[in-house]
């Protein structure tokens, strides 16, 4: 199943964003592509927020990883930008993220294509200007389907 969303605005990504909180649950993995600057880490920053996280909400293009435990699950945040290596991937544990539950956001999934676990929504951020985008979620699993059809019939953008 695929959406695409206009998003007109800062504040229509952040209402996107609110209202994606809501439906993702644990264990769901999005990944998110899109040019540099295309918005991916502003979206996941904002559903971030929105899921509850507090304090700083930092990049992790250097790190490749942000985890971030709230009181059910953890949440992960992955640039994988800088990653060159799919040996990297097994050095630094990344396989074992998603025995525990988990939401997990992986910007540049393409550069450990084969190494992540099956995919709930793969989201495309494209420019259509200065503050517009177009934001595609394809979902790829039943449990992204449900959770797709429950944001679309909330979503008033």
């Amino acid at each position: 199943m695929i959406h695409v969303f206009n998003l007109e605005s800062l504040n229509a990504t952040e209402n996107l964003a609110t209202k994606t909180a809501h439906v993702i649950i644990p264990n769901f993995i999005v990944s998110l592509s899109g040019n540099l600057g295309a918005g991916k880490t502003t979206l996941t920053r904002a559903i971030l927020r929105a899921i509850g996280i507090t304090g700083s909400i930092k990049s992790p293009t250097f790190t490749l990883v942000e985890p971030y435990q709230l009181a059910s699950y953890v949440v992960y945040h992955f640039d994988l930008y800088r990653f060159s290596d799919p040996e990297e991937w097994f050095d630094a544990g990344f396989d074992e993220y998603f025995n525990e539950p988990q939401i997990s956001f992986i910007e540049w999934p393409e550069k450990a294509e084969g190494l992540i676990p099956p995919i709930d929504w793969q989201i495309t951020i494209n420019f259509l200007n200065d503050e517009r985008r177009e934001l595609i979620i394809n979902s790829l699993t039943d449990i992204g389907d449900k959770c797709l059809m429950k944001l679309i019939n909330n979503v008033e953008i």
